[in-house]
């Protein structure tokens, strides 16, 4: 059965455990034409028409559904392995060695699980390349509205997080050479322009580039801190309260949070079959690294560890290793603005010409949205300029329910007709799962809301849109 046939009869039985996959001939999803109805049937449910956002690209001017899997790939692994990974040895000092490297792997495994969720609901709802598509899926103009403006948000925080951590680069490597405003109007600069190509495709080898940095700055890191504290105390754990614990926690969970970028990236592959072997490629990637590289760095930098963490291993090695990492930390914050530009501008054009066009109208219209949420990115960047501080609202906000609580909720809606949920005892195993997911997503956000909000009020620098210096 295909998937994505147009009122097609409801199967007797649905798996979406882990076999629901579309089925595809050479990369092109065969999705039927609907001009009349306002409504389609898949698989048993009506749903709100709403067309491939790119539709037939045969002749058209800009083509978008052209990436590779293993550019894809690459595109999720700039997108998340940049500055989570600056995060982690705080947070390890913060929990100590054991937990921190059980709550890795664990919430590594959780979010491979999660992010497939979201590879089976792109399969069973083809038109979905946003959240707000999703959202609306789930419950409609409502939902469209609270994911779709819910995601934007998310990613133009994280956007906020590069030009943040651009600025604490630029003030390492010139000793503070001017006011950090400055650094961050030229970070704003240079990201934009980044930004400009329409099509993820032309940003796949900007994204290698990008890991190559994060890989080679956090080496260096590594052999920094080794020479620098050869003989450093190691705690296996250590004491802490919630506030401290949870924006440990909160840390980790931010190294993870890519999610909110999948749809889009997924909606642009060539074929959207092969989204397994991008998230197999980002997960097998960042797993490893982010726990060989918390380890490490802890292991030598000890509990005053820095973050990020490139400032750990000493005067002249932070210079090199912020040095080797500036392309991630911008490449990796281009990325999260295209994605965020392109979910802004499919809303304006969907359905138009100008989707395909490189017409005044077109161009300047995505230049334009690109710009807009650059300058909204730098002022959140301004006003809240203590990195941790910053990746823990995020992570509350945001990335607790598009990391892991939202995909909870896809999974039981996909599977909620017919008592599907409690069909079998894998299926019964797999509620339990997605409901703890859902569960977790909660938590994360109101523990961690207390804990950021905390931390933002608590903060004695009162550095907002200061020219001060903002190294730890």
């Amino acid at each position: 059965m295909n998937p994505y046939e147009v009122n097609a009869a409801p199967p007797t039985t649905v798996d979406l455990d882990l076999h629901l996959e579309p089925e595809l001939s050479e990369g092109k999803t065969e999705v039927a034409e609907q001009t009349s109805l306002d409504s389609v049937e898949k698989n048993g449910l009506t749903l709100p028409y709403s067309p491939d956002a790119f539709g037939d690209e045969e002749f058209a001017e800009v083509k978008y559904k052209v990436l590779k899997w293993w550019q894809c790939g690459l595109l999720m692994v700039a997108e998340t392995v940049s500055l989570g990974v600056l995060s982690l040895p705080a947070a390890v000092a913060g929990l100590g060695l054991v937990p921190s490297v059980v709550i890795l792997v664990s919430l590594g495994a959780l979010a491979t699980y999660t992010g497939y969720v979201i590879g089976q609901f792109k399969w069973r709802y083809p038109q979905v390349c946003n959240m707000a598509d999703a959202g609306e899926v789930l419950a409609g103009r409502f939902g469209r509205e609270l994911l779709g403006n819910g995601q934007i948000i998310f990613l133009v925080f994280i956007m906020a997080s590069h030009l943040l951590t651009f600025t604490i680069a630029m003030n390492d490597l010139t000793n503070h050479g001017t006011c950090s405003i400055v650094f961050g109007v030229v970070g704003l600069v240079v990201s934009f322009v980044c930004t400009i190509p329409r099509t993820l495709a032309k940003m796949s080898w900007l994204s290698l580039v990008s890991f190559v940095s994060i890989l080679a700055a956090v080496m260096v890191t590594m052999v920094g801190v080794g020479i620098l504290n050869p003989d450093n105390v190691v705690e296996a754990t250590v004491k802490t309260n919630v506030y401290h614990g949870f924006t440990a926690v909160s840390n980790i969970v931010f190294a993870f949070s890519g999610h909110a970028a999948f749809f889009g990236l997924a909606a642009e592959l060539k074929n959207p079959a092969d989204f397994p072997k991008a998230l197999v490629l980002l997960q097998s990637v960042d797993i490893t690294l982010y726990v060989v590289a918390a380890v490490v760095i802890y292991c030598y930098g000890g509990s005053t560890v820095s973050s990020p963490a490139l400032g750990s291993a000493g005067p002249v090695v932070s210079k090199v290793a912020y040095g080797i990492a500036l392309p991630t930390i911008i490449i990796a914050g281009v990325i999260n603005g295209h994605v965020a530009s392109k979910s802004v501008y499919v809303r304006l054009f969907r359905g138009t010409d100008h989707m395909h066009k490189r017409t005044w109208k077109a161009v300047g219209s995505w230049v334009g949205i690109a710009l807009g949420l650059w300058i909204v990115a730098w002022i959140i960047a301004e006003a809240i300029p203590v990195f941790t501080n910053l990746l823990s609202l995020i992570t509350a906000l945001f990335a607790s329910w598009f990391t892991f609580g939202l995909c909870g909720i896809f999974w039981l809606f996909m599977n909620r007709e017919d008592g599907r949920w409690r069909s079998s005892p894998r299926k019964l195993a797999l509620t339990g799962l997605n409901l703890f997911v859902v569960g977790i997503g909660g938590c994360l956000c109101g523990l961690g809301l207390y804990v950021s909000g905390k931390a933002i009020h608590d903060n004695p620098s009162n550095a907002s849109f200061s020219c001060a210096s903002n190294l730890s």
